[in-house]
C-alpha cells in the first residue's frame, strides 16, 4: 500500500478535484454536450487535449511529489486536471470519480514496431519516427496474429484496493474496461512506414487487401473476447478528445457488468489515406472499418485526415455521429457535405500557438470563420484543439486561445 506521505499528497489533490466535480457547472456542461451529440446544439462546444505539458508548468503546479510509481500516475492525472480547470477549462467536465483501469492482458497482433526516432526537444514526448517496412513477402502476412484477451483479476483487485485506500471518503472509484481506437491504417503505417504502405497499395493491391482483411478479423476477434468477458469500458466521458456524453447510449438491454460495443462510441481514422482517392478510401478503409463500426452504437470518425472530399464515403460507415474536419480540410466544402447530419468536429490549427509572432487576432478570425461556415450550412459544431506540440514555452498563448475560443463559441 502507498506510504503516508504519498497518500496525504493524493488525498489533498483528490479533495480539490472532488470539490470542482461537485460544482453545478459540470452537469450543465454535460447537458450541452448531450445536446450537441444529439445534433441539437445550443452553441458550439470547445475542448483542448494533447497538450505540451512540458512547456506550461507554472509555479511547480505540475511537478510530481510522490515517490511510488502508481501514486505518481494518479498524482499526474489529478494535477493536470486541476491545472487545466484553473487555466484553460473551456468545456471540459471534471467527473466525480476516479477511473482505475482493469488489468486486461492482450497479445495484440504479434508485431513489434521497428523504428528510428528523431528527438527535437528532449523534454517533449513528440518525436519523429522512421519505420522499418516489415511486410514485403506473402509469408510476412502470417506475422499478423489473432489477438488473445483475458482478465488478470488478481491485479485488478490489487489496483482497486490501492485506489480505495487513496480515495475512499473523498471521491468514488470505478473499475474501467477497454476503450479502443480501432484504426486499421495507423498500426499498418508503423509496420511498413507510410511510404512503404502507399507503394504497396499501388504495386500489390491484393496483398494489401489480405493484410487489412487480416487486421479487421483481428479486431473482430478482440471485440468478441472483450464483450464475452465483460471487459469493455462503461459509458465514456470522452471519445478521442471530444465530449462523449449522449442520450443515445447505452443501447436498450444494457448490463453494466457486461457492456457491449452497441453501448459505446467507436472511433476510427485512416490518417495515411489523406492523399488517396475517394475510391481507394472506400475500397481499403470504409469497406473494412464499416464491418467494425456496425457493432457500435455511435461512431466518431477521422482525425488529421482531411475528409471534406470524402464525405460520400464517410456516410457509408455505420452509425457516424461526429466527423473530424482537420486543419487541412476545405471547411466550406466539408460543411456543405455534412449539413445537419453530423457534428462538424473542427480541429483548429495548433500552429497558431507555435509561430514566432503569436497573433491572437488570427486565432479569433480562424475560429469565427469556422463558426460562420457552420452557421451557413446548418452544421452542429465543436472546436477540438489538439496535437499541441509547442507553445514556445509561453503558456499564456494556450490560456488566451481558450478565452477567445469560448468568446467565439458563446457568440462574441
Amino acid at each position: 500500500m502507498p506510504g503516508l506521505q504519498d497518500t496525504a499528497i493524493i488525498r489533498d489533490l483528490a479533495r480539490q478535484v472532488a470539490e470542482i466535480a461537485a460544482l453545478p457547472v459540470q452537469e450543465e456542461k454535460r447537458r450541452l454536450w448531450r445536446k450537441l451529440n444529439g445534433l441539437k446544439p445550443e452553441r458550439p462546444m470547445v475542448m483542448i487535449d494533447q497538450v505540451c505539458w512540458n512547456e506550461i508548468n507554472i509555479d511547480d503546479a505540475l511537478t510530481l511529489q510522490c515517490t511510488d510509481p502508481e501514486c505518481r500516475g494518479y498524482e499526474w492525472s489529478l494535477r493536470s486536471t486541476l491545472f487545466q480547470w484553473r487555466n484553460f477549462p473551456v468545456d471540459m467536465v471534471v467527473e466525480p470519480f476516479i477511473r482505475v483501469p482493469k488489468a486486461i492482458a492482450n497479445t495484440g497482433f504479434g508485431i513489434r514496431v521497428q523504428e528510428d526516432i528523431a528527438v527535437g526537444d528532449p523534454t517533449n514526448s513528440v518525436v519523429g519516427h522512421m519505420f522499418t517496412n516489415q511486410f514485403e513477402t506473402e509469408e510476412d502476412l502470417e506475422k499478423i496474429q489473432m489477438p488473445k484477451v483475458w482478465h488478470v483479476a488478481e491485479e485488478t483487485d490489487r489496483r482497486l484496493a490501492v485506489a480505495h485506500e487513496l480515495f475512499d471518503g473523498i471521491i468514488d472509484v470505478r473499475a474501467e474496461g477497454a476503450d479502443l481506437n480501432l484504426s486499421l491504417w495507423d498500426p499498418i503505417s508503423t509496420w511498413m512506414g507510410v511510404q512503404g504502405a502507399c507503394y504497396k497499395l499501388a504495386d500489390a493491391p491484393e496483398y494489401m487487401h489480405r493484410l487489412v482483411g487480416r487486421m479487421t478479423d483481428g479486431y473482430s476477434v478482440m471485440l468478441d473476447q472483450l464483450e464475452e468477458q465483460g471487459l469493455l469500458c462503461g459509458p465514456q466521458s470522452l471519445i478521442h478528445c471530444t465530449g462523449a456524453w449522449t442520450d443515445d447510449l447505452p443501447a436498450p438491454g444494457y448490463d453494466p457488468a457486461k457492456p457491449r460495443c452497441a453501448d459505446l462510441w467507436g472511433m476510427g481514422l485512416a490518417q495515411m489515406f489523406s492523399t488517396v482517392s475517394p475510391k481507394m478510401f472506400k475500397e481499403y478503409e470504409v469497406d473494412y472499418a464499416g464491418k467494425l463500426f456496425s457493432r457500435f452504437g455511435l461512431t466518431y470518425y477521422g482525425c488529421c485526415d482531411p475528409l471534406d472530399g470524402k464525405m460520400r464515403e464517410v456516410r457509408m460507415i455505420p452509425h457516424v455521429r461526429k466527423v473530424s474536419m482537420s486543419p487541412w480540410a476545405n471547411q466550406e466544402k466539408g460543411a456543405a457535405n455534412i449539413a445537419g447530419d453530423f457534428v462538424f468536429s473542427r480541429k483548429p490549427n495548433p500552429a497558431f500557438l507555435a509561430w514566432d509572432n503569436y497573433a491572437l487576432d488570427a486565432v479569433r478570425e480562424d475560429l469565427v470563420t469556422t463558426r460562420e461556415v457552420c452557421k451557413r450550412n446548418g452544421c452542429p459544431l465543436e472546436y477540438i484543439l489538439k496535437d499541441i506540440s509547442t507553445v514556445r514555452y509561453e503558456p499564456r498563448r494556450l490560456f488566451e486561445w481558450a478565452r477567445v475560443a469560448m468568446e467565439v463559441a458563446e457568440g462574441g
